[in-house]
């Protein structure tokens, strides 16, 4: 089966026969591309299948997975068809590969960020975690999209005080908005700009860790 996006794959050195390992799916952000994101998990190798995808539209100096027609607003019909190819990717991805289907994570920044929220609430109990590193919440997935239900999802949301790019409040909206659908939200805040701070980084890291069923 021929895979639907291009991705980068890092899979656990020691691999044991039958048994399936959690699936770890990186986005990455606007211009971008499937490398850029890998560095932000080195050392979960061992513990996951980890799948960086490169967005498939071209957009120098790399590539996105939708436009965008203002401020806040993606393209509609190019956004959709970036989020079912995502999902086609993930069933793929479960199908080729020996993974965990109960421990499926997306961890993604700024145009992954806003992917990562959208898949999980269109693929609800499929996923188990999410890192979403600065990014929203397209009002037309709130309002038209089919939600399902998030109150088994745990979500790491973290956000810039000063993100010259998408303004902190949107953040703080995406914390409100995930955790009056019942989801396990970790919300952090630093004091950055549009970028991952170390801070930020080592926060995740541990989150992700803990997040993993022995």
């Amino acid at each position: 089966m021929t895979a639907p996006m291009i991705y980068e794959l890092r899979r656990p050195a020691k691999m044991e026969m039958g048994k399936t390992y959690p699936a770890l799916f990186l986005l990455h952000g606007i211009g971008s591309n499937e490398q850029n994101m890998l560095p932000l998990v080195a050392g979960l190798e061992n513990q996951f299948f980890i799948f960086s995808i490169r967005g498939h539209l071209p957009q120098s100096p790399g590539y996105a997975f939708f436009t965008i027609e203002g401020y806040g607003k993606p393209h509609r019909e190019v956004f959709d068809e970036g989020v079912k190819k995502l999902t086609s990717f993930i069933d793929y991805a479960c199908g080729q590969y020996p993974i965990d289907e109960q421990q499926l994570f997306l961890l993604g920044f700024s145009q992954g960020a806003i992917l990562s929220m959208t898949l999980g609430l269109t693929l609800g109990s499929r996923i188990k975690g999410i890192v979403a590193l600065s990014g929203y919440i397209p009002a037309f997935v709130k309002e038209e999209y089919n939600i399902k239900p998030v109150d088994r999802l745990s979500i790491f949301i973290s956000h810039g005080e000063m993100d010259q790019v998408l303004p902190f409040d949107w953040g703080v909206a995406n914390y409100e908005y995930f955790r009056k659908l019942g989801a396990n939200v970790t919300f952090r805040t630093y004091p950055e700009g549009h970028t991952v701070s170390i801070e930020n980084h080592q926060d995740f890291i541990r989150w992700i860790s803990e997040q993993i069923e022995k």
